[in-house]
């Protein structure tokens, strides 16, 4: 019997594969969520067998679980996934694509030129350096006042897509023959609320503080979502404006390839179905 007390195989783990500098450079993140070292950069390790099983688990997928697992596995510096800010979070993911894959991902795409569908390596090593982060110090001004907005942490951006996915349900079940006008009426009645209710609160997981005239700084989350209840439609859609312009910042640009065929160039979308991204 072996009697060793310390692992002879210990040399052989993984370790860190690349290092990252986070969007968000650490800040908006929920409280001891992050260990940031000083350099700034957060290593990243491969993913496990563990890891890889995880992410082709529909219902762990579905509930955040999964990805909160994930990330945690492959950067340790990452105490609470779920307390980091949505800016944070693919920069993250296709890190952990590239610890554990390499930087090249084969994209399956039709060229919109000649039609000829084909299979287009992409660099992430670009995709990766080419995410921006929003002004976040700028202010939203109306009415007289200062609206200070900040990212959605990844709890409540995955509490808006499960939201989000039982809508759509609710809305196949409108679209349903048997049902009598009254139900699909009652459906749709159903749909209106929850679908207000769902911006009202990005809104209010967006909002860090609302400055008066008199210079009084309101962030209690209640007088917050109170406000915007009962603000005029104006002031609600140049806050969701300001939302929709950040995120078409933050998100993921597409990559321009060239056609194997026609030789004609065309962008190519990176898209997050996690279940496809990490294989």
């Amino acid at each position: 019997m072996d009697n060793q007390t310390n692992n002879p195989l210990t040399s052989f783990f993984r370790q860190p594969a690349i290092h990252v500098k986070l969007p968000s450079q650490g800040k908006f993140w929920g409280e001891n969520a992050l260990n940031l070292p000083v350099t700034g950069e957060v290593p990243i390790y491969p993913m496990t067998t563990k890891d890889e099983i995880t992410l082709r688990t529909p219902d762990a997928l579905l509930n955040g679980a999964g990805v909160v697992s994930v990330i945690q596995s492959c950067c340790p510096n990452i105490v609470d996934a779920w307390q980091m800010p949505s800016i944070d979070v693919d920069a993250v993911l296709i890190a952990i694509r590239i610890a554990s894959y390499g930087n090249s991902m084969d994209i399956d795409t039709e060229c919109p030129h000649c039609k000829e569908e084909n299979m287009y390596g992409v660099d992430l090593g670009v995709v990766l350096s080419n995410i921006k982060t929003p002004n976040y110090d700028e202010v939203v001004k109306v009415d007289g006042l200062e609206i200070k907005l900040h990212p959605q942490l990844y709890f409540s951006v995955n509490k808006t897509n499960m939201v989000n996915f039982e809508e759509q349900r609710i809305l196949q079940t409108i679209n349903d023959t048997q049902l009598t006008n009254e139900e699909k009426t009652a459906k749709f009645n159903e749909h209106l609320q929850r679908l207000i209710d769902l911006n009202l609160t990005v809104m209010v997981d967006s909002t860090e503080s609302i400055k008066t005239p008199t210079g009084q700084v309101v962030n209690n989350i209640d007088f917050i979502r109170e406000f915007y209840q009962k603000t005029s439609r104006t002031t609600v859609k140049k806050i969701r404006d300001w939302l929709e312009a950040a995120a078409s910042d933050a998100s993921i640009k597409p990559v321009p390839v060239q056609c194997t065929e026609c030789n004609k160039s065309f962008d190519v979308a990176v898209t997050f179905d996690y279940a496809h991204f990490f294989v």
